[in-house]
Parts: structure tokens; sequence; C-alpha cells
């Protein structure tokens, strides 16, 4: 026999702790994974979305473009629309807007007003930007309109996350 050897009370504390540490982890272990999951899974998905628009269709002419995307936000997967308005500028560059007005969120239109049919209008405060996106200084918005960064995919128009506008000098 041991030198030590193990009192009863001794047997039941290390039981009881033992066994309690084995419950607690196979509660904590399912909730620990739950909120870790979304983190550790691999997403294929870029920061470019896929539009339906082909490139060879895109004129000098802006047109609204519509695309949808899938969004997750942890656990809640949600379809996302959103609008662009697309066209070649002089050089050849594809130019894609964003709608979003920087006065207060409006959706601009493109010859939304018939004294200016050549510019995007904001109808909620009268605001006007040229067909570059810059705002028309005496007008309410603050500054251009984002822009997207464009990439072609067999031939269709692929749009990333609205950025500053590179399309128009700072002043």
């Amino acid at each position: 026999m041991s030198k030590n050897p193990v009192t009863r009370r001794q047997f039941l504390s290390y039981t009881l702790t033992g066994v309690g540490g084995f419950m607690a982890a196979g509660m904590l272990l399912p909730m620990v994974r739950f909120a870790v999951d979304p983190v550790l899974k691999a997403e294929a998905a870029g920061d470019f979305k896929m539009t339906d628009k082909k490139i060879a269709d895109i004129t000098n002419e802006p047109v609204r473009v519509d695309f949808k995307y899938e969004q997750k936000d942890g656990w809640y997967t949600s379809d996302v629309t959103q609008t662009a308005w697309v066209y070649k500028n002089d050089k050849g560059e594809i130019v894609a807007l964003s709608p979003i007005c920087k006065h207060l969120g409006c959706t601009v239109d493109w010859g939304g007003s018939e004294k200016h049919p050549d510019m995007f209008f904001c109808p909620c405060h009268h605001g006007y930007y040229t067909k570059d996106g810059n705002n028309v200084p005496g007008t309410p918005p603050r500054g251009p309109l984002d822009a997207y960064p464009v990439k072609e995919k067999d031939g269709f128009l692929m749009l990333g996350n609205p950025e500053e506008n590179p399309f128009v000098r700072k002043k």
C-alpha cells in the first residue's frame, strides 16, 4: 500500500471535481464553438460582386445597373441589392458611380432634372452632380459621388466596394 492513503473525503472531493469539470466542459464547448465558428469558416468570396451587365454593352451614356449579392453577418445571411451608374468616359475607362448622395444619403438619378438632363440629380434638396460624379458648387452635396472599382470576368462587369471617386480632381 501507499504511504499516503487517500481518505474518503479526498476521494469524494477529487471525484466530484473531475465529474463537475467534465460536465462544465460538455456545456461550454458547444457555446464556444457557436461563438467562434463564423470566424473560423473560410470564405471564398472576394470584395468584387458580379453583375449581369456585359462590358461590350456599356456606352458613354450612364445606365443604372442593379446587382445582388449574399451578405453574412455572423450567423445571419441576407440578400443585398445595390445600384451603380455605369458608363464609359472619354478615355474609354469604365466609370461606376454610387447613387448615394453625399448630402443626406438620398438616391441620385441620371437626367432626373428637366433643366439639367446631362447631370445626376438628387431630388431631396435639388443637388446636382456632373457626369463624373463631381458635386456642383452652390448645391447641397458636400462632396463627389463615390465610385466602385471595376473588374471584368468572362465579359461581364464586376464591382467592388464604393470608395473615394478617382475621376474627380481634388482641390
